[in-house]
């Protein structure tokens, strides 16, 4: 399982769930526009088979997007790996083309054959206007490469803080990998980042100026209204950079709430799932669930009281989208730009915060009220319609 601001511009209401955002007036000039989401793990998400545990936040936002573009006219295609789908499958008005399996290839070589050479063809064969891609990865230079190449257009969108620190490039295993991702954000034509935080890294770093565009969601299951809200919940891939030991260390001071952890190991991380698993199950308040698909984690955010994010960075995470669109307040480690976010110092602050929002009814409502009117204002999909329709616009001008 791989893991997952704008300037305002007034509010904008809620869309209702299942339902696309409603078109902007300026988006029929451009109707026909098409932009291609080089995103090799969407499928799992985009197709939403559950029988596959894989998900990612960036993967999630590039389906997001991908099917708000298709409900207001653009063309939009994906390139994913091949996980046993037909070709050129149609899903939520997108045509996904397939390129390589992940399995596929003698070591070493295979990086040539069938990596690049089957998502260049697929590549080709989606003929695109754009081409995105999102998250720090070798692909970025390949897309920016083929764009060149073609004389298409290329967006970048990062998914993390990390993805602009020089020497990172967030979780790239491979030297030989990070430098094309380095030389893929020098040769992009446009770079989006999540925040001003990002922004600035961006410029420091590279010398390149992003676009802010905040992240966006739309719940995928209607809100279930009358649900307890008695659970503590975390959301995540279990891997150590989110620091799920923090989680359970709360749970531990707090015996007398519910926790609920949601989300299964990462490859190569599956002791770090037992040892959880086995702590969970000593505390007795804990229920780890493992891998659940999207539908099912939203069932979780009904009736969760509170989300708590304990990793050690991130951009703008999609669980805490999630929460804030039904209500939910979040605390984490980690800072966000965002006026409604908690952060917790320590685990005796957290628990403090925690205890806080159960006990304190008022300031419980008052907190889900900010939330809601704050992911109204900046991360309504009407917002990202309206930010990308103008990024792609420029971009094809």
């Amino acid at each position: 399982m791989r893991n997952m601001s704008l300037e305002r511009r007034g509010a904008a209401p809620l869309e209702r769930p299942g339902e696309p955002a409603a078109a902007h007036p300026g988006h029929a000039g451009r109707a026909r526009a098409h932009i291609c989401f080089v995103a090799p793990h969407a499928w799992p998400v985009h197709s939403g088979d559950p029988t596959i545990a894989e998900v990612g936040g960036a993967e999630v936002q590039q389906s997001m997007l991908a099917r708000l573009l298709a409900a207001n006219g653009y063309r939009v295609s994906m390139i994913c790996l091949d996980y046993g789908q037909p070709d050129r499958a149609l899903v939520h008005g997108v045509t996904v083309y397939k390129s390589f399996a992940a399995s596929a290839g003698a070591p070493v070589l295979r990086f040539f054959h069938p990596r690049l050479t089957a998502t260049w063809r697929a590549m080709r064969a989606a003929s695109a206007d754009v081409y995105y891609c999102r998250s720090a990865s070798m692909w970025v230079s390949v897309v920016a490469e083929f764009c060149r190449r073609y004389g298409k257009r290329s967006i970048y969108a990062g998914a993390s803080n990390m993805d602009f620190v020089p020497g990172d490039g967030g979780q790239i295993r491979y030297a030989r990998d990070r430098w094309l991702y380095r030389r893929g954000l020098a040769r992009v034509d446009c770079i989006v980042a999540q925040n001003e935080a990002q922004r600035e890294s961006c410029r420091a770093a590279y010398g390149r100026e992003a676009t802010v565009i905040a992240s966006c969601y739309q719940p995928a299951t209607p809100l279930r209204t009358g649900a307890p809200r008695d659970s503590v919940l975390w959301v995540s891939t279990m891997r150590e950079g989110k620091r799920p030991a923090r989680l359970l260390e709360l749970a531990a001071r707090l015996p007398h709430r519910r926790f609920v952890m949601v989300g299964g190991p990462c490859a190569g991380q599956e002791e770090l799932f037992e040892r959880t698993r086995r702590e969970a199950a000593r505390l007795g308040n804990v229920e780890l669930t493992g891998f659940l698909p999207l539908a099912e984690v939203e069932a979780w955010l009904d009736r969760a009281r509170v989300l708590v994010n304990t990793s050690d960075y991130e951009g703008m995470p999609n669980t805490f989208l999630q929460a804030w669109s039904r209500g939910v307040p979040t605390l984490a480690t980690v800072d966000v730009e965002a006026a409604v976010h908690r952060r917790f110092s320590g685990i005796e602050d957290g628990a403090r915060q925690i205890d806080a929002l159960f006990e304190d009814a008022r300031l419980w409502h008052s907190a889900s009220r900010q939330c809601l009117e704050y992911f109204g204002r900046t991360h309504s999909p009407a917002h990202a319609l309206e930010q990308y329709g103008r990024l792609v616009a420029e971009l094809l001008a």
